[in-house]
């Protein structure tokens, strides 16, 4: 997150978006028997709701009061970063993120690390530095921290906001990027040295929209380091959300093709501006994107009252100044309590396979289901290029794909998918209306 407002993309139709890609148009009521708290659903759920922390805050009894009752997952906001943790050269002060990390702890919460390694808010003595002393002194800040905080932290922000926004899909330029292109893999590997249990997640803003030249350059990377063995566990989506930027209809594809890659994916620093039923649709949609991707470890909002954010006049998040829980905060809990675990109970035995061309095999298989959709998967063999025919039957709507190049008949019912390059297993999430019944599937050899 930064202290500046983020450039932004131009996206429409804010609601129709958002019920398009998750189904969330309509706020479902929550089962009787309900979790009444954001990080208790969520944990019901194999997942953390959290938020981001300032230490000056805690001496407020509203916001510790809301904090200590709704979540179970804490980010420092600006005190473990750079310059407050290393304000001179090798010269560490833990003070306030001490305050932090120590509140959460004691209250039974875990710990997000953020960040070790970014070009902004550096102290001024590494930002004039260069060359192979910038690379040493970052390496260091990487370790010493790390190292102080090791097992005390879930995941890590290892490396934050380093590819350009644009039509590059390439490095930002900074003057870590100016020590070498292996800086970030450099960074890793420092931090996995210091911290070997922690998770060690990159973390950027506009990688929301599958389709962005941003996201495709940091996937490339992830994709990069996973096939050379660079130590990456995760990958954090900042998800702010505005009218001009709102929740993108591929979200939940953007989470589910970096899952395939072998990481977790993380929501790191939520907020929406707006306020009504459109922002708690939004709200609601990124929710269920996450709880339908089974790596999506969980969601942390940055902040906690609109007045706490760092863009208060959007009125962005959960509560309001005075600490009341907005209609987002209802979407979100009911979206919670709606959702399906990690570990469903749906049904997941394949059925059996088909190869009416003889060519190839496709084999279905059931994912995670809720009460208004659910998730399928095909596993092909026989032959890379492979046409598979998704049948459904009305209402039922494919309303999100991932891992293939998907096109459609004109009822809506039929899918045709080929390979995209991520290989030979792709899914889909169908929102059902009432029809549950299991979609079919055919191969054939393209």
């Amino acid at each position: 997150m930064k202290l500046t407002v983020k450039s932004v993309s131009r996206v429409a139709l804010v609601s129709t978006l958002v019920a398009a890609a998750t189904g969330a148009a309509v706020l479902v009521a929550s089962p009787a028997s309900a979790a009444t708290t954001l990080g208790a659903s969520a944990a019901e759920r194999g997942r953390y709701f959290g938020t981001a922390v300032a230490a000056n805050k805690l001496s407020d009894s509203t916001y510790v009061g809301i904090l200590n009752r709704e979540f179970d997952m804490v980010t420092a906001e600006n005190e473990m970063k750079i310059d407050a943790l290393e304000p001179q050269q090798n010269q560490f002060n833990y003070a306030n993120a001490d305050r932090i990390v120590n509140h959460a702890r004691n209250q039974g919460k875990k710990v997000r690390g953020h960040t070790l390694a970014w070009h902004s808010q550096q102290p001024g003595w590494m930002q004039n530095m260069s060359g192979s002393a910038l690379r040493s002194a970052m390496l260091n800040h990487v370790t010493k921290v790390a190292t102080y905080y090791r097992g005390k932290i879930h995941s890590w922000d290892v490396v934050n906001e380093a590819f350009a926004d644009g039509s590059s899909g390439g490095r930002r330029d900074s003057n870590l990027q100016r020590t070498g292109n292996d800086w970030i893999e450099a960074a890793f590997r420092a931090a996995r040295a210091a911290d070997p249990g922690a998770k060690l997640c990159y973390n950027d803003y506009n990688t929301d929209n599958w389709s962005h030249a941003k996201t495709q350059g940091v996937y490339r990377m992830v994709q990069d380091f996973k096939t050379r063995g660079v130590p990456i566990d995760c990958v954090g989506f900042q998800a702010h959300f505005n009218s001009g930027n709102p929740v993108p209809s591929n979200y939940h594809t953007t989470l589910q093709n970096f899952a395939n890659l072998g990481v977790d994916v993380q929501i790191t620093e939520l907020d929406i501006e707006g306020s009504g039923s459109t922002q708690a649709q939004q709200y609601q949609g990124v929710v269920q994107a996450c709880l339908a991707v089974s790596r999506c470890n969980g969601v942390t909002v940055w902040g906690i009252r609109d007045s706490d954010s760092w863009r208060a006049s959007g009125t962005p998040l959960l509560f309001d100044g005075s600490g009341n829980k907005k209609a987002a905060y209802n979407s979100v809990l009911s979206a919670l309590n709606n959702g399906s675990s990690t570990n469903p109970t749906t049904p997941t035995s394949p059925t059996t396979p088909t190869n009416p061309g003889g060519g190839c095999t496709a084999t279905y298989s059931a994912g995670q289901s809720w009460s208004d959709r659910f998730n399928g998967q095909v596993t092909v063999s026989g032959a890379s290029n492979w046409i598979v025919t998704v049948t459904t039957s009305s209402p039922q709507k494919i309303i999100a794909t991932w891992n293939t190049a998907a096109s459609w008949d004109s009822s809506g019912n039929v899918m045709t998918a080929r390979p995209n390059g991520n290989g030979d297993v792709f899914g889909f999430t169908v929102q059902h209306g009432g029809n549950t019944s299991r979609p079919t599937v055919s191969c054939r050899v393209g």
